[in-house]
């Protein structure tokens, strides 16, 4: 007897687990599941004015008081409650047709919102995204950039002292912009001093960095 009872409480706790990790589970919603529920509710909005409008019945003023003229003929009722009865009627049924242009507005209102909302949020995604790759993009550039010219530093400054010897036409240091301020003022350092006075004009007119102007002077003075 013990042991059934006890067989009976861990199954009953089991249950009680289960049930409560599925009502966790329920209570997470997803950024998708929140813009589904959002347009149901709008489809939900315009389908319950549908029915309210299949539910009226809509008599022109003419056919009321075709019915109520009727009615005062075969003396069923006096003439001032006829027209007292096509008052109200009327007047209820205005009332009723504002009432469902209100619901109808309210729901057209609800559907604009949620498919702007829907866009807007699509259109800072995509922007988000691409912001994101276009970032991605320049900063793998620049590492190949760099790391190319890392490679090539010294073949560069091979090619720049053949041909400053040659007397060759061209701008004294091959990749000038691309390079590190180190690695031109360890350019510098073989430059003639004519090809030192391009360089030093050149940085002037751009960057104009200390260090290199510094080490462009010290190798006119020299």
């Amino acid at each position: 007897m013990a042991a059934s009872t006890s067989k009976r409480k861990s199954s009953t706790a089991k249950k009680r687990s289960s049930a409560g990790k599925k009502g966790a589970a329920k209570r997470k919603t997803s950024p998708k599941q929140a813009s589904s529920r959002a347009a149901d509710r709008a489809d939900k909005s315009v389908e319950e004015f549908r029915e309210a409008l299949e539910r009226s019945v809509t008599l022109s003023r003419e056919r009321i008081q075709e019915v109520v003229d009727d009615a005062v003929k075969r003396g069923r009722m006096t003439r001032k409650d006829a027209n007292d009865l096509v008052k109200k009627l009327v007047t209820r049924g205005r009332k009723e047709t504002q009432d469902l242009l209100k619901d109808l507005e309210k729901a057209l209102e609800d559907a604009r919102k949620e498919v702007e909302g829907r866009a807007k949020k699509a259109r800072k995604t995509v922007q988000k995204r691409t912001t994101k790759a276009r970032k991605e993009a320049k900063k793998q550039a620049g590492k190949a950039r760099k790391t190319a010219i890392e490679a090539a530093d010294e073949p560069l400054a091979q090619a720049d002292k053949l041909r400053s010897k040659a007397g060759a036409p061209g701008f004294p240091i091959t990749a000038y912009d691309e390079l590190t301020a180190a690695q031109i003022k360890k350019r510098v350092a073989d430059l003639t001093k004519a090809d030192a006075r391009k360089v030093r004009t050149h940085e002037k007119n751009n960057k104009a960095r200390k260090s290199i102007l510094d080490a462009i002077e010290k190798r006119l003075s020299s």
